[in-house]
């Protein structure tokens, strides 16, 4: 198995979220079948959200044992537990809440309100992901990590020209000053997200077709944060045909 990026591009937004929801539950039966434990990191905005109602709304759901796998997240809004911006709260609404999973499995980043401050909640967090680490690692060994992608290439709430991307000392981040709001936010570190077996990229809308095409072209992970992100065995961009605009045909699949 090799661990290049490749291009599935489909119609339109319903269509690529139907197609990923698919691809995950069927990949979930596959890792569960040869492994006790999954771990997952999920992610927040209009495609994430609309890949987990997908997978809510499948009959195939119900083929997996969801008390098997545990659910993290790749960054997080520092707003109060609850608050429907947070990607948490959209993850339980979408999908989670109509699962058989044990609340222990679903590990969400502290709130605003948790008595916390944000630099602690990013140690907190850390501290979580540690108790869960294998083979030496300070965290999981997740499976299949999604990521979003902002239209300024940024991924996570690691943005271009932030000293966020370049961290790599550390498992999570406080986040401050964020140029997309709110200003405060938590966010896993390049170094975590790349140690994914598999890291499914989703993302529609031709405001996305820019950043696409220049983290494929090789830009720098500073200017174009999601040029540095590479899964350990697969990175599969699952994009529109609006974001796929400006993609080179060769790296565009069929299907694998």
């Amino acid at each position: 198995m090799t661990n290049e990026r490749r291009v599935l591009v489909h119609p339109d937004k319903a269509s690529l979220a139907s197609s990923v929801s698919a691809r995950f539950i069927t990949k979930m039966l596959d890792i569960l079948d040869a492994q006790s434990i999954a771990h997952v990191v999920l992610t927040g905005g209009t495609m994430g959200s609309a890949v987990l109602e997908s997978i809510a709304a499948s009959p195939a759901k119900t083929t997996i044992d969801w008390s098997r796998v545990h659910f993290w997240w790749g960054d997080e809004r520092w707003v109060p537990a609850g608050h429907e911006d947070r990607n948490d709260e959209q993850a339980r609404v979408a999908l989670l809440d109509q699962l058989e999973l044990p609340e222990s499995n679903v590990h969400r980043f502290p709130a605003s309100d948790a008595g916390l401050s944000l630099d602690d909640a990013a140690e907190a967090y850390a501290a979580e992901l540690a108790r869960h680490g294998v083979d030496g690692l300070p965290h999981p060994l997740f499976d299949i990590t999604f990521l979003g992608v902002g239209p300024d290439g940024h991924i996570a709430s690691l943005f271009p020209h932030r000293s966020g991307i370049q961290v790599v000392d550390r498992a999570v981040i406080p986040v401050r000053n964020s140029p997309k709001p709110p200003p405060e936010r938590l966010s896993l570190t390049r170094p975590v997200i790349n140690s994914s077996q598999r890291i499914w990229l989703v993302l529609a809308g031709a405001d996305k077709a820019s950043a696409l095409g220049l983290a494929l072209a090789g830009a720098s992970r500073d200017e174009v944060p999601v040029a540095g992100i590479k899964g350990r065995r697969r990175t599969v961009f699952f994009v529109d045909a609006d974001a796929a605009a400006e993609v080179p045909e060769s790296l565009i699949a069929p299907d694998y």
